[in-house]
């Protein structure tokens, strides 16, 4: 390298430093950091108490957008948010619409993609699965027959369903196979995942390889971080310290959003079931992954 040449790139690269990032990581930055959304069952207590303050606060911390729970029952969320300039893509919803259908042209669902579309929603998500719905394998087989129809209905709409998986999903059943493998098998193209790191990571699995497999076929990611010494697998409830701010656990996060990008995954939303103070965690967290 010339002389010349070194000293200019000597100067650009102690720029970066005294900056305080390397300039590797500078031209690395995930595009996710910049449209990073929060699942606001994170919040539901300060929401109960007080859902305008809470939305300003989410707003304040730096998030772009918010992904809700119990849709179509989100009224003043909606509002709240877009009060504060936050971007409504996705929300959970009531399930039992979809896994438990009351007919089979599954009409409470179709009320919930009318009030979606109202909203401007492009994503709804299957949040969980009660007890009846995941003993066997035949019961998953059911889950994703109704998930399919729901979803052709939902791509009719101009919005992508998918599923939100925990850790009972990967608790290997008849012959090893898992309720998550039934899943990957029997959803249709129109059906898509929602992967929550944190539970697959509590369910035995590596996130990342999880997400290079199922390429294309996740949509959104919720980024968590589990403590450190927890059993894994882990197939039933963990205890409330288990779930951790981001970069306080065992989950490395930049990786993870390195693959989300090249699997096409479209948003990432912070999430923490438990916490003491959830809008500390929620600063605490967006602040390590803008350092990333």
């Amino acid at each position: 390298m010339q002389r010349r040449s070194f000293l200019r790139q000597s100067i650009v690269t102690a720029a970066a430093i005294g900056a305080g990032r390397p300039l590797f990581a500078q031209a690395a930055k995930s595009p996710y950091l910049s449209d990073l959304g929060i699942q606001l069952y994170t919040l539901r207590n300060e929401i109960a108490k007080d859902v305008n303050a809470t939305i300003k606060a989410v707003a304040a911390a730096g998030y772009k957008q918010v992904e809700m729970y119990g849709f179509p029952n989100c009224d003043a969320i909606v509002k709240a948010a877009r009060d504060s300039g936050l971007a409504l893509h996705s929300s959970h919803f009531e399930w039992d619409s979809v896994v438990n259908p009351k007919d089979d042209s599954y009409s409470d669902f179709s009320k919930i993609l009318d009030k979606a579309k109202e909203v401007g929603l492009k994503h709804l998500v299957i949040p969980y699965l009660a007890d009846g719905n995941r003993k066997t394998l035949d019961d998953y087989k059911k889950v994703a027959a109704h998930a399919n129809k729901a979803a052709a209905l939902a791509k009719s709409a101009g919005i992508q369903l998918s599923y939100h998986n925990h850790n009972f999903e990967f608790e290997p059943k008849e012959n090893g196979v898992s309720g998550f493998d039934v899943f990957v098998k029997e959803f249709s193209a129109d059906m898509k995942f929602e992967l929550d790191v944190f539970w697959v990571k509590a369910g035995g699995l590596d996130p990342v390889e999880l997400v290079n497999k199922l390429k294309g076929r996740v949509t959104q990611l919720h980024l968590k971080d589990l403590k450190k010494d927890i059993p894994i697998p882990s197939y039933s409830s963990v205890p409330a310290d288990a779930f951790q701010e981001v970069g306080d656990g065992i989950i490395a996060m930049a990786p993870l959003l390195a693959a989300a990008q090249e699997a096409g995954v479209e948003h990432c939303h912070v999430e923490q079931d438990q916490s003491p103070d959830a809008l500390a965690s929620i600063k605490q967290s967006i602040d390590f992954l803008n350092k990333l």
